[in-house]
């Protein structure tokens, strides 16, 4: 027979059971580059199982999880493949119609919001850490952000002079195309403390020559990935060289998801694009 004391343990032992049975370990599909960094910081990266195509840092995550295709090119039968409990997918992934099918398999999928800013990072994280129960660490992880910009917003203070700086996006025979208002690029310069010479602009838009030429830029801000990267020397065409920033080539290239993620290492992308624009005045933004 069993003791008293052995009788008054059996409940919360069954308790115990029972919350392990009801909450299984997560298998989760990561769509979108910030999210799957968020994940991977939060300490969940046992339980993904598979990645978009975007999910390019940290580098094991491609090499180690299954890619289930381009954020916005997504195929349902890929996905669910895998066998997923929970999908995490950035609010532009896509297509509409494959998040349907996934839902309709019983598969819960979370949006994160994609807002290209210090307060739709901490939503991001909040909204994550919340989905996989790391709600501790994302508060961590949401205080070492913030601690970031506030870095980062003391550097910007210290730039008196603002550099003009154009973000082309790819390059077709010379053709540029840039970001305007409302991108992440847009929002990246703001943060660096520079002004965006394609501020007349709205979205992704070409500029033509004359534009380019106009627009005046005092630097060249590119990724090392995609049509038109750090490949392409844009002085090579005539439009670029009658640029002030063609005076001393004052080219920017930095990696794509860590300029325009917007995750947890912005703050610090951002820095660096300051320093990087910002030569001459590197020393007073660091003091």
């Amino acid at each position: 027979m069993l003791s008293r004391r052995a009788l008054l343990l059996v409940p919360p032992l069954f308790l115990c059971a029972s919350r392990l049975r009801a909450s299984p370990a997560l298998r989760i599909v990561s769509i979108g580059g910030a999210v799957t960094e968020i994940l991977y910081r939060l300490g969940k990266a046992e339980e993904i199982v598979g990645v978009d195509s975007t999910s390019l840092f940290p580098r094991e995550a491609l090499q180690t999880k299954a890619n289930v295709g381009y954020v916005r090119a997504l195929g349902a039968e890929g996905v669910l493949s895998l066998d997923p409990t929970l999908v995490i997918a950035s609010e532009g992934a896509g297509p509409p119609d494959t998040l349907k099918l996934i839902e309709q398999a019983g598969v819960p999928i979370i949006r994160v919001p994609d807002e290209p800013s210090p307060a739709g990072i901490v939503r991001r994280v909040e909204t994550i850490a919340q989905a996989v129960g790391a709600t501790e660490q994302g508060a961590a992880l949401v205080k070492e952000i913030e601690a970031g910009f506030a870095q980062l917003a003391d550097a910007r203070a210290r730039v008196s002079r603002p550099a003009r700086a154009l973000f082309v996006l790819s390059l077709q025979n010379g053709r540029p195309l840039v970001g305007g208002v409302g991108t992440t690029a847009d929002a990246m310069l703001s943060l660096a403390g520079a002004t965006n010479a394609a501020s007349s602009l709205t979205g992704w838009k070409p500029l033509s020559d004359e534009g380019l030429i106009a627009a005046a830029p005092e630097a060249i801000v590119m990724m090392d990935r995609g049509p038109g990267g750090a490949t392409s020397d844009p002085f090579v065409f005539p439009a670029f060289a009658m640029t002030p920033a063609a005076n001393g080539k004052r080219l920017v290239v930095m990696d794509t998801l860590y300029l325009l993620g917007f995750g947890p290492r912005t703050p610090a992308a951002a820095r660096d694009l300051l320093a990087a624009l910002h030569p001459d005045q590197a020393g007073e933004a660091e003091r």
